[in-house]
């Protein structure tokens, strides 16, 4: 049964919480980390594709999308606070009664904010570094974030829920393996899942879309575009969070979770 994971999940939620009423700064620091660690999987999967993409190879987005999990694994073993996690933790645990939804929509917008000022921070530092001055090394890139910002919001808002129903998995699954070797292929594979689906990440947008425009790009690439895309995905990544990860969990294991609360309560 998942009950022991979702428990895991709980202290999760909790320990983050005690981060954020410790300090806020620090909070915002680790959100940052999460965007900034995203950004890196973002680069080496834009670059890796790229060689890919020059030659019309179909091997474009796989390359890309087994390369992106590097992310998720910086994540999840260097630190940090996603946005995206965050909306399936804290729910569940609000559905627990062990936080207040007051408490968690505070924790969601400053991990927001957090995620936001990395993928700003990390974009300064690609662009100083001048790896993608050259227009032939950032072809991939910006085909792919021209196309996002020009996708139909309806669209985008749906793909968005079926990416983080994803991505919190990729988190969520793996507590109940054993062994680090288990526990990572079993997060690169659900990345490579949502990656070559095509489907929406608000943090791994907003990672690819500030390192498209600190680089010498078309019209087509704007602020009016990230807004476009970033506001149905960040919607949709929250109902996949929150209903399909959140809720439906809570709803399908509550009589065993409530069993066992029972039977850890003392009698009189």
């Amino acid at each position: 049964m998942e009950t022991e994971s979702l428990l895991k999940v709980e202290e999760l939620a909790l320990k983050k919480y005690k981060i954020f009423m410790q300090s806020h700064l620090r909070y915002i620091a680790r959100a940052m980390l999460a965007s900034m660690f995203i950004g890196f999987g973002v680069i080496v999967a834009f670059k890796s594709g790229n060689y890919f993409y020059l030659e019309h190879s179909p091997l474009t987005y796989p390359m890309a999308a087994i390369t992106f999990g590097a992310a998720i694994i910086l994540i999840a073993y260097g630190g940090g606070d996603l946005f995206t996690g965050n909306t399936f933790y804290y729910t569940y645990a609000a559905l627990r009664k062990r936080l207040k939804w007051r408490d968690i929509t505070k924790l969601w917008v400053f991990s927001y904010i957090g995620n936001i000022l990395g993928a700003g921070a990390f974009a300064l530092l690609i662009y100083l570094t001048g790896l993608f001055a050259d227009a032939s090394v950032n072809s991939f890139l910006l085909s792919v974030v021209e196309h996002k910002m020009s996708t139909p919001i309806t669209e985008l808002f749906f793909r968005a829920i079926l990416c983080n129903w994803l991505v919190c998995l990729a988190f969520f699954i793996p507590m109940a393996l054993q062994g680090d070797g288990a526990k990572m292929f079993a997060m690169m594979l659900f990345v490579f899942c949502f990656f070559i689906s095509g489907y929406e990440h608000s943090i791994a947008n907003m990672c690819t879309f500030a390192i498209a425009l600190v680089l010498d790009h078309p019209d087509t690439i704007s602020f009016g575009g990230v807004v476009h895309n970033l506001i149905p995905v960040t919607l949709g990544n929250l109902v996949g969070g929150v209903l399909l990860m959140g809720f439906m969990y809570y709803f399908a294991n509550k009589p065993y979770l409530d069993a066992e609360d029972a039977s850890k309560t003392p009698h009189k």
